[in-house]
């Protein structure tokens, strides 16, 4: 199948554009592949020091056979659903390794947040730059440099982000993502939600949205509606960085640990066949384009409007909001999941999964199939679903054939949408944001007058105050990178729908994140510039009429532009400024607050 024009367009002027960061990338990349390998490059007292708590028959391996090492970096704890499950994998590493010929040590941990426990508390303003802490601690991991490949073991939101933005940075290293897979379906994420909404009318109490929050949330693995977790995985697998078919399979299930040697075949095969894939060629324009085409095609996580940002400009490719904007006009919605249809991941995966979706989009030319990846075959091998052979009890993957429920996955011919789930919206009020695949099409032009508030706290005091009972464009500031580390505001979501569910036109305007959960409402989020770094939202008042249309893609105040150049800008109080910087640790990420670029920019601490 040709590729479409405007795919083509699109990646070659990325291409052009990042000219001079990925030539300058690669070069170090080269330069750095063609050195010895660790345990002939360093001196005699660094070697012994890497290996002398590896039993004697792993140290003679590295050291005598020159056999490979390969790095486990691990996101594993038990406080994250998605990652208590990884516990073990180091073991079923190092033992898949042992039988291999090769050896495998954990280089070292990262650290992983779980934005569900954080949600609407202070410890969410460190969410969003765990991600660079992620990176950097990688990055520390690796730095042992006598590692010849590499395993990735993290799935929830900035970990994944963080875990590929530190590898890129060791991009001479053969590199595999290893997932643990979503928990099994309790509670559905549309009756969670409905009782979440009672709750904030106050119709049920704190144990009966306990009793359901704890069914929805009921053990291992990732939460189950399409956020940014597993967006993350949909991803990973369109980029060939995973085992294919890896993504959304259980913890528990009978392979999901045959998978993880499978990561450990995969890397080895790179690092033995020397076939040159090392992450770093991996990673090319072309790779982030198929992401960026993926995240589209399902309706993904905005949360990804920044990290694949982050993560193409740590491979030395620069994208921007634009060319998610061109992807979407020609990108088809081929997916059907909550929030933004009724269907969690597990109903995903059995409907077709990333099997049946990418499948579809090479088909459809809407990506990029002349790839490298971390196997041999390439791109089309993600296209199949692993299974295990009956007779063999091997792997084998199988073809993901017609769509199992078509209010699920859809083929490119007959998709939901005819454009991809995501939407840039610009105008007087900057550029921002909209998840237009979860919100009704009578929702997408929003114009009322707005209530400006200065935290979401404020919010919800007006909404108990049946101060919000209108139709009303909610406008919530100084919450961008340099305001308080640019939290999610998921928390806002139960009120606005209330105000939604009673009939009035309601909508978000913010500087801040939303959760890769929120749906319904109509949220213009990742305002660019940001209030705090004198962005238009800073000009606001209480009263203008701003007009939120996912039509035509722009999002404007209602004031006459010789007054609105007038307005002075209003500040960021102290109070809350230095509020912002005191307590759960946030006193150690004030530089990164300082530093932090712009949304549009990834929120890169480290530029």
């Amino acid at each position: 199948m040709q590729l479409h024009s405007t795919i083509e367009t699109v990646t070659a002027r990325i291409r052009e554009r990042s000219q001079p960061t990925r030539g300058a990338y690669l070069e170090r990349l080269a330069l750095t592949a063609q050195r010895q390998p660790g345990a002939e490059r360093l001196g005699c007292a660094n070697v012994a020091h890497a290996f002398a708590a590896l039993p004697i028959n792993d140290k003679f391996r590295v050291v005598a056979e020159r056999a490979p090492n390969i790095g486990i970096v691990n996101a594993y704890n038990d406080i994250l659903s998605a990652h208590a499950p990884m516990q073990h994998y180091p073991e079923i590493i190092k033992v898949e390794a042992r039988k291999l010929g090769a050896t495998a040590q954990v280089a070292g941990g990262v650290p992983a947040m779980c934005d569900g426990v954080t949600q609407g508390t202070a410890g969410m303003e460190l969410s969003l730059f765990s991600r660079d802490v992620i990176a950097m601690a990688t990055a520390v991991s690796l730095s042992h440099d006598v590692f010849d490949a590499a395993l990735m073991i993290g799935v929830c939101d900035k970990i994944v982000p963080g875990l590929l933005i530190g590898a890129l940075h060791f991009g001479h290293l053969p590199t595999v993502f290893v997932p643990a897979g979503p928990m099994t379906s309790g509670l559905s994420n549309n009756e969670k939600s409905k009782v979440r909404e009672k709750a904030a009318q106050g119709l049920v109490g704190r144990a009966e949205l306990l009793e359901a929050e704890s069914k929805a949330y009921h053990g291992a693995g990732t939460c189950t509606f399409y956020g940014t977790a597993n967006s993350n995985q949909m991803l990973l697998e369109a980029m060939g960085l995973h085992v294919p078919g890896t993504a959304f399979v259980n913890p528990g299930n009978a392979i999901r640990d045959e998978l993880t040697r499978e990561a450990v075949r995969t890397v080895l095969d790179i690092t033995k066949a020397r076939r040159f894939a090392p992450i770093g060629q991996v990673v090319d324009e072309r790779c982030i384009v198929n992401a960026m085409v993926a995240l589209l095609a399902t309706g993904g996580s905005t949360n990804h409007l920044i990290h694949w940002v982050a993560v193409a400009r740590a491979a030395g490719i620069v994208i921007d909001w634009d060319d998610f904007s061109a992807l979407s006009e020609v990108v088809p919605l081929l997916t059907r999941v909550y929030p933004n249809g009724s269907a969690d991941v597990n109903q995903f995966q059995a409907a077709g999964g990333p099997g049946f979706v990418i499948r579809e989009l090479l088909d459809a030319g809407l990506m990029h199939a002349d790839v490298l990846t971390v196997r041999a075959g390439g791109l089309r091998e993600y296209t199949g679903i692993p299974a295990v052979n009956t007779e063999s009890g091997a792997l084998q993957w199988v073809d993901a054939g017609a769509s199992k429920d078509d209010t699920v996955v859809r083929p490119a011919s007959a998709p939901f949408s005819t454009h991809g789930g995501l939407m840039l919206l610009q105008g007087n009020l900057g550029r921002s944001v909209i998840k237009v695949s979860a919100v009704p099409d009578d929702r997408h032009v929003i114009e009322a007058p707005c209530r400006v508030f200065d935290s979401q706290d404020a919010l919800h005091l007006a909404f108990n105050a049946n101060e919000l009972n209108q139709d009303v464009i909610c406008v919530v500031r100084w919450q961008g990178p340099h305001a308080n580390g640019m939290p999610e505001l998921h928390k806002l979501t139960p009120p606005l729908a209330v105000l939604q569910g009673k009939g009035f036109k309601v909508a978000l305007v913010t500087d801040g994140r939303m959760s890769g959960a929120s749906g319904k409402v109509p949220a213009a989020i990742h305002v660019s510039p940001e209030a705090a770094a004198g962005g238009p939202l800073a000009k606001v008042r209480d009263g203008d009429v701003i007009r939120l249309d996912a039509t035509t893609g722009t999002l404007e105040v209602r004031v006459a532009a010789d007054e609105w150049a007038k307005r002075e800008l209003a500040t960021m109080p102290e109070a809350q400024r230095a509020a912002n910087g005191l307590g759960m640790g946030r006193e150690l990420f004030a530089n990164m607050r300082r530093n932090a670029l712009a949304a549009e920019e990834g929120a890169c601490s480290w530029l």
